[in-house]
């Protein structure tokens, strides 16, 4: 008898232990996915600034600056990971074409409005790129969690599912070209 309890008692803890591992790395997946919004955020509030100090030194550059608002807008639009990882990855290459400009506008390169968004950028890209490796390790422990025998008995009782990575694609991956 007393075998008997203390086996359904292990089994329980067991099961206790295996559902509250779960829902720790959910709550991590979701505190890290917060985190990448919240320097998002800072992101999306710094490149109006920006393209306005570009605007008084690259007056005929509208094309380019069109580019980089329509791709904020779109990003801030944008929902769910899939979504947003698209979104981004368009934000980040026409952020790389604004900064490409000032390469070529010698007045640019000297504003120090200029220079202080584009080290508040290039800090806030530091940050996000940060905060994404993160996401995409808690992700990975969850889905590894979720796929594994037993755990995976346990994560369908509860319909804990697996997550998707913040991932780029393959075109994003190539710098762009910014020709004068």
């Amino acid at each position: 008898m007393w075998t008997t309890i203390a086996i359904v008692a292990v089994i329980l803890l067991y099961f206790v232990s295996v559902y509250n591992g779960l829902i720790a790395r959910r709550t991590q997946v979701r505190e890290a996915w917060a985190t990448i919004d919240t320097q998002l955020k800072r992101r999306y509030d710094l490149i109006p600034n920006l393209v306005n100090a570009v605007k008084g030194a690259a007056k005929h550059e509208k094309e380019t600056l069109d580019a980089v608002i329509s791709a904020r807008n779109s990003a801030i639009s944008a929902n769910g990971v899939e979504d947003k990882s698209i979104a981004e990855n368009q934000l980040t290459g026409a952020l790389k074409s604004i900064f490409a400009l000032a390469e070529s506008y010698p007045n640019l390169r000297a504003n120090e409005n200029f220079l202080d968004l584009q080290r508040e950028l290039t800090d806030t890209e530091t940050k996000i790129q940060a905060a994404r490796q993160f996401y995409n390790t808690v992700v990975m422990s969850l889905n590894m969690s979720v796929q594994q025998f037993p755990t995976n008995l346990i994560a369908n009782m509860f319909n804990i599912g697996t997550e998707k990575f913040f991932e780029i694609n393959e075109s994003e991956k190539i710098a762009p070209k910014v020709e004068f």
